[in-house]
């Protein structure tokens, strides 16, 4: 990874408290990959504590926590050792050891809209984001002058039509290794390769509730399709298309005859709200995936919104709800008896 961005906008960032090393390996799948990898790591008295693989595509990834704490080799030897077995293999393995993620960062893939990319580097700005923000990358350069202003590194890999070139993207995402990469309102679709390279470690904020009105001009399909609420999602990214397991989101009422710019400025400021809180929530750890759905993973000591504020609840009704009207004259049989 680069050298950390130690200019005059650079906040102090909290240090991560995890004890685990990881270790990920990505390429074309062939027999043993598994069995070669594990085997190395236990010859060095490593303990495997997670370990999720998977194939797509005939592209191999494979991501372990192991526990190096009783391990028979040094840090250096280690990351030697995995580097020629990766040579030997023709995949890619690299290593993070809790130091290496003492401070975690951001990479942000953006296109023309600011409002998103706005408001993480407020955040990052005031120390509210907990986390560095390692490089911009965007398909148009539009956005250059708004990461200059914060000294951060910004990287155009569009063409004239803004097409991207995703094997330069690749390239910047392996330089930097950030820990987190985040999509303010990137306007352009990441192939599988790239998707599956990072599953889990890349954000989305699309502005509808998701799953409804995926894809693009998501305020225009609310107002064709006559919706009474709208409202944004921010999601972790999967290769289908705006589907991937939810984290948070905001709601609005849609005016009566409203246009698709009047619901981008009420969305605008609700979009940046919910991809930071979904932004926090993963680089605190707050947040895990099961089966597809992202759950708290210690919801009664969060004060994070995921949804509706509390306020909604107290204007919620409770009744009437089927079997109340039973249970309420079986009560009023039971009275009866009793006075008699």
């Amino acid at each position: 990874m680069p050298d950390s961005h130690d200019g005059p906008h650079a906040p102090e960032v909290s240090p991560v408290t995890s004890d685990m090393t990881e270790i990920t390996v990505v390429g074309e799948d062939d027999t043993g990959l598994i069995a070669n990898v594990t085997s190395l790591l236990f010859e060095r008295g490593i303990n495997i504590e997670d370990l999720d693989q998977a194939v797509r595509e005939g592209v191999f990834r494979m991501t372990m926590h192991v526990d190096t704490g009783e391990m028979v080799c040094t840090e250096a030897k280690l990351r030697e050792d995995l580097r020629e077995l990766g040579d030997e293999l023709d995949v890619d393995i690299k290593v993070r050891f809790p130091k290496d993620r003492e401070t975690q960062s951001i990479a942000v893939l953006v296109t023309k809209e600011s409002h998103c990319l706005e408001a993480i580097f407020e955040a990052w700005a005031s120390g509210e984001l907990g986390a560095d923000i390692d490089v911009v990358i965007g398909n148009h350069s539009d956005l250059e002058p708004l990461a200059e202003k914060y000294e951060v590194p910004f990287h155009d890999i569009g063409d004239e039509k803004g097409t991207p070139d995703e094997a330069e993207l690749l390239d910047l995402l392996e330089e930097y290794d950030s820990d987190l990469i985040v999509l303010a309102r990137y306007m352009r679709i990441l192939s599988p390769d790239v998707v599956f390279r990072y599953e889990k470690q890349i954000i989305n904020v699309h502005p509808s509730l998701l799953p409804a009105f995926p894809g693009a001009s998501a305020y225009m399909q609310a107002i064709e399709e006559g919706v009474r609420i709208a409202g944004v999602t921010a999601h972790y990214v999967t290769t289908d298309l705006d589907q991937g397991p939810i984290i948070t989101q905001r709601a609005f009422n849609v005016p009566d005859d409203a246009t698709e710019e009047q619901l981008q400025r009420i969305g605008q400021p609700l979009e940046a709200e919910a991809l930071l809180e979904a932004i926090k929530l993963h680089l605190d750890q707050e947040v895990s995936v099961h089966r597809g759905r992202t759950k708290l993973r210690n919801p009664e000591e969060t004060d994070a919104q995921l949804g509706a504020p509390e306020q909604l609840d107290e204007l919620t009704p409770d009744r009437p709800v089927d079997g109340l009207g039973e249970f309420l004259a079986e009560q009023d049989d039971a009275q009866a008896e009793a006075d008699d």
